[in-house]
């Protein structure tokens, strides 16, 4: 018998607004309200809401014969508190169906796990309180921010207790083994691991509506037989995919829901059926143990940490936010602890990324920002004056030398930026040449004509040094320091009777030596 196991991801950071140099130490609430509300609320609207609709009306129809699991933030949840409250109504009518399980995960969807294990642990923990706090369930089963996961993170996860993890179904790691079986972790052998399919997640998340996809349209009774096709001994296949992906990335107008709200008919006819994660592990065994000795994810064609700490921009920035992590654990400041978990989301280091191809794409595309160097300077505006406020705290206890220098990177990035923005625009111009080939073309000047221009200045020039060459012909009788040549002149011309006179007005000079 095979089982599909749907997890939903939901997770939106809060966004940071324009954030300069001279607003360090004046002002100390780093948010761009509007652009929160607006954003959360439009996919609420257009996604969350709906799809909470749809995944109630197939639990009342199918009962538990269809079931999903939800992965959110504890920012995220934040948000939809603040702003979009009647989702958090619509998840508690889903919880109490018993037909959906909420899993556990960092609360500010992080990368502590990489960074600081004891920030990691508190975070885990302060989830898990949210979550039953709001939907009275303590979740049994980890998924770490962006399905990040190695050996030392299962160790981590294992000693809280948790007896299961999510992870990627990355190929680097998997090499001929199928993700649709249950693992184990190398390193800590009883937490037991569930491995993401990416070509049949990918298909719904972002081919659906794709017209150039070679299996488009994708129906269900389709979708279906893949699944049953596969060997029988693959038993789960793990769904893993943003919850935006209803309504969101694939529109209401492609047939998403109906798409969904059709596969729990055609799964029963082919015998598969619909699994809780913790019936996954209950029903399940692992068929070998798996070992991931460096950080894998769910992100970028390379599947590992390259999408948040992959450049310089990336690595010093992660370096000094959690290089005050000590110093935050002991301050009791809410503010101060509430702005220490939203600077730590990981989309803050995502924005960042220079990478090219279509991984720079979708960073582009969910990036706020000009350029990874627009994020870089904002985020470490407003890291510099946290880390202000992190000192006042304990005053006596702080050294001054990491913040000053951290102080004068800052005042330093614009200027960098500009030269970087330069570089850039002279790279893009000498790459669109004119049609002569003499002239770069600048596809959003206005005046392409005006590029002759420089060719005319030089004409000019010419013309107004010959003023100030006849000046100093007529300044050459003035200048007495031509006159000493006109005697060397008329030497050459009568040496013999000369020579005397020449002596004449030297007679002054070498006097002296005759009377010697």
């Amino acid at each position: 018998m095979k089982a599909i196991c749907f997890y939903f991801q939901i997770h939106q950071p809060f966004r940071l607004k324009n954030y300069r140099f001279f607003d360090i130490g004046n002002d100390h609430y780093y948010y761009d309200d509007f652009a929160n509300d607006e954003i959360i609320t439009r996919i609420a609207q257009r996604s969350y809401l709906p799809a909470n609709e749809m995944l109630l009306d197939m639990i009342k129809q199918y009962g538990n014969k269809f079931k999903v699991a939800f992965s959110i933030s504890g920012t995220a949840l934040e948000q939809l508190e603040i702003y979009v409250p009647e989702f958090i109504d619509s998840m508690k009518e889903l919880a109490d169906t018993g037909c959906v399980e909420f899993l556990s995960e960092t609360y500010a969807h992080s990368l502590a796990s990489l960074e600081d294990p004891e920030e990691f642990i508190m975070q885990v923990k302060e989830h898990d309180k949210k979550i039953y706090q709001l939907f009275g369930q303590h979740p049994k089963v980890f998924r770490n921010t962006e399905l990040i996961y190695s050996d030392d993170i299962s160790a981590l996860v294992a000693s809280m207790g948790f007896k299961g993890a999510i992870t990627d179904g990355a190929k680097h790691i998997l090499g001929w083994k199928s993700p649709n079986y249950i693992y184990a972790s190398a390193l800590a052998p009883k937490l037991k691991l569930m491995l993401k399919n990416s070509k049949l997640s990918d298909d719904i998340s972002f081919r659906f509506s794709n017209y150039e996809w070679e299996s488009y349209p994708l129906t269900a009774d389709k979708y279906i037989d893949w699944i049953a096709q596969l060997p029988d001994d693959e038993q789960i296949i793990n769904l893993f995919m943003n919850y935006e992906t209803f309504g969101e990335l694939q529109p209401r107008e492609s047939g998403i829901f109906d798409f969904m709200k059709a596969l729990p008919r055609f799964a029963a006819k082919k015998g598969i059926e619909f699994w809780t994660p913790s019936e996954v592990l209950a029903k399940l065994k692992p068929v070998s143990q798996l070992a991931v000795p460096f950080p894998m994810s769910w992100a970028d064609e390379a599947r590992d940490t390259s999408a948040w700490l992959g450049n310089t921009l990336q690595t010093e920035a992660v370096k000094k936010l959690y290089s005050i992590a000590e110093r935050v654990h002991l301050c009791q400041d809410r503010r101060i602890k509430q702005d220490w978990y939203y600077l730590q989301a990981s989309d803050h280091f995502f924005y960042m990324s220079t990478k090219h191809s279509s991984d720079g794409s979708v960073h582009s595309h969910y990036s706020p920002y000009e350029s990874p160097y627009a994020a870089f300077t904002n985020y470490m505006n407003v890291l510099s004056d946290f880390m202000i406020r992190v000192r006042e705290q304990f005053p006596e206890n702080i050294e001054n030398e990491e913040l000053n220098s951290l102080l004068l990177t800052i005042r330093n990035q614009e200027n960098e930026i500009e030269q970087l923005n330069r570089e850039v625009e002279m790279m893009r111009r000498n790459i669109v040449k004119d049609t002569t080939g003499d002239f770069p073309v600048n596809p959003d000047d206005e005046k392409p004509v005006e590029a002759p221009a420089p060719k005319k200045a030089p004409a000019k020039k010419p013309a107004t040094k010959k003023a100030p060459a006849k000046k100093p012909a007529t300044k050459k009788p003035v200048a007495k320091k031509a006159e000493p040549k006109k005697p060397a002149a008329k030497a050459s011309e009568k040496p013999a009777a000369k020579k005397p006179a020449a002596k004449k007005t030297a007679t002054k000079k070498p006097a002296p030596k005759k009377k010697a």
